[in-house]
């Protein structure tokens, strides 16, 4: 019979209020299962290509952006109890990377996210990263409501 407990959980982060609340109930579904969270933000690259002007600042801010994105949440999940918390930079389509490589790459049993993120033109035009997560998960998949959302 399989574990009814999640020991590896990635929750992926954008900046996001949707993402931080994903954040936030992913510390404690880790601290009731004794997990690793892997806290995975993914640089996307598609937006970055698409700019007018391409150039080499724009990537370091966005790496930027990342490594202290992660660097917060990391201290707040520590400061919370956590004790293994592991944080991953991926580069590439958000709905693609999280649960077709960053989640196999730590072997999740369980994929954190909002249920809407920075994106909504290409949420509009393809799709949610949250549904296609959804989708492509090799594992369970928790989607989590914000609270903007709940009042429409």
């Amino acid at each position: 019979m399989p574990s009814e407990e999640y020991k590896r959980i990635v929750v992926a982060v954008d900046g996001s209020q949707a993402s931080l609340k994903a954040f936030t109930k992913a510390i404690q579904v880790a601290k009731r299962n004794n997990a690793t969270l892997i806290i995975a933000h993914v640089v996307d690259t598609k937006t970055i290509s698409t700019a007018e002007i391409y150039d080499q600042s724009m990537i370091n801010r966005s790496e930027s952006y990342a490594n202290q994105l992660l660097n917060e949440y990391k201290a707040k999940a520590e400061k919370e109890g956590l004790k293994h918390v592991k944080t991953h930079i991926d580069y590439g389509s958000p709905k693609v990377r999280i649960p077709k490589y960053v989640a196999k790459a730590y072997k999740a049993d369980l994929i954190m996210c909002g249920a809407t993120g920075l994106n909504a033109v290409e949420r509009f035009l393809i799709g949610s990263v949250s549904e296609n997560i959804t989708r492509y998960a090799p594992c369970d998949v928790l989607v989590v409501r914000s609270d903007e959302e709940d009042k429409e």
